[in-house]
């Protein structure tokens, strides 16, 4: 019985980005430095959202009230300052022009999971735009899944949107509503099909195995482009640690909801010129209807082929008809785009009390830990860095990434489980 082991060497690993030959201890970010955390910390609070709901909403400042929700989202503050700018706003709604609205209802549900139905229910009852519709309508059904509100809300949408059924938005909303609770307690295929499948198209694979409850980190493991998975000098199989969690939790259909399921193409790395994400190595990915389909699929494709079924051929046939690995696909259609890998400068104590601590959430990327000296401003941790010298390690910057929902227990995924999966497969091989 083969037993099918890449070696490569720790130090590379660790050490070493096969595009840029950069080092890990040569990525410094002074973002991350403790005197700038706190005074973020501190313009957070008390400029951005204190002062700005301190003023009276109109015209003039509301541009403030948004760039507010976007902050109060991503760092999911929330305090009486916030509350009482919230009550301006769910009074002022529909004087707000869209992207505020927007802002607005996403930092409600990524930050007050209760309080606000009444509210919701009013907005729902009147909102004209698809997406913000469907916003509202996922608070009160987080509150609410029963029958009779589910019922409830799709009269509603019936009575709002006529042609609800051809616009992509609700269509994928009312998905949601309809399988959502079902494919949580539904066994995902048997995943050495989706290994043995690999050698179709022969490109390097990383899959990202989650939980559907998204509060729980999920791990990273590297296919290599001959079948193999990469492993340590030692023989271990080397996983990476990554949130698939936005900072709203919003479901995959919704723009800055979390990591929808499903194929990305892996176009090379780049490093980022955004502070959030700091400057090591991530990798490029496009999502389906992102670019164009020559692009995605890493070969030229006739126009004429349908797009769904060229990306089901990325799946062996028992994953085929799996409807969560359609997300990706659905999101890209309805206009989700720049979902990338990458890494953070966050400072985790903003979510200290949760699960998923000291990992931070995005807006809908998929982020690995990384744990930086606030002292020097160098990397003291880095799954990130660790993850993309991995993949570049071997022939080949174009590949795939899966990201999977495995099951619905409630706790981050484990080594132990990526190695029983893997040395099974391989026993087999």
């Amino acid at each position: 019985m083969k037993k099918w082991v890449l070696l490569a060497v720790v130090s590379f690993f660790l050490q070493y980005s096969g595009l840029c030959q950069l080092r890990r201890d040569e990525i410094y970010s002074d973002f991350v430095l403790y005197n700038k955390r706190e005074r973020l910390n501190k313009d957070l609070r008390e400029n951005i959202i204190s002062k700005t709901f301190a003023q009276k909403l109109d015209s003039n400042n509301e541009h403030k009230f948004e760039s507010a929700c976007k902050a109060i989202s991503q760092f999911m503050i929330a305090n009486d300052d916030v509350e009482k700018g919230f009550e301006q706003l769910f009074d002022q709604y529909q004087f707000l022009p869209y992207p505020t609205r927007r802002a607005f209802l996403e930092a409600v549900y990524g930050v007050y999971p209760t309080g606000y139905n009444i509210n919701m229910k009013a907005i729902l009852e009147k909102e004209t735009d698809p997406k913000l519709f469907a916003m509202s309508a996922l608070y009160l059904f987080r509150a609410d899944s029963s029958v009779e509100n589910v019922n409830s809300i799709k009269i509603r949408m019936v009575e709002q949107f006529p042609g609800y059924d051809s616009i992509n938005i609700l269509s994928a909303f009312e998905s949601y509503l309809n399988q959502h609770a079902g494919f949580r307690q539904h066994k995902t295929p048997d995943i050495s099909h989706l290994f043995a499948h690999q050698q179709t198209h022969g490109k390097k694979i990383i899959y990202s195995f989650q939980r559907w409850n998204r509060d729980y980190p999920g791990l990273a493991i590297v296919q290599n482009a001959d079948g193999r998975f990469m492993r340590n000098e030692g023989g271990r199989l080397v996983v990476f640690q990554q949130l698939a969690r936005s900072a709203s939790d919003l479901p995959y259909f919704i723009t800055n909801g979390s990591t929808p399921q499903g194929i990305y193409s892996i176009q090379g790395t780049a490093i980022a010129h955004n502070n959030y994400i700091g400057p090591t190595p991530n990798l490029q990915l496009v999502m389906p209807y992102e670019k164009d389909w020559q692009k995605y699929f890493h070969q030229p494709t006739a126009s004429t082929l349908d797009s769904l079924q060229l990306y089901k051929q990325l799946l062996p046939s028992t994953w085929q008809n799996y409807l969560p690995m359609a997300e990706a696909w659905t999101a890209g259609k309805i206009g989700r785009t720049e979902i990338i890998a990458h890494g953070t400068t966050i400072d985790p104590e903003y979510f200290k009390d949760k699960p998923y601590y000291p990992l931070t959430p995005t807006m809908g990327c998929l982020c690995a830990k990384e744990v930086w000296n606030i002292t020097s401003g160098r990397l003291l941790v880095s799954e990130q860095f660790n993850l993309v010298s991995t993949y570049t390690a071997t022939p080949g910057q174009k590949g795939f990434l899966y990201v999977i929902n495995i099951d619905d227990q409630q706790k981050p995924v484990s080594r132990e489980e990526m190695e029983r999966w893997v040395n099974s497969f391989e026993k087999r091989r």
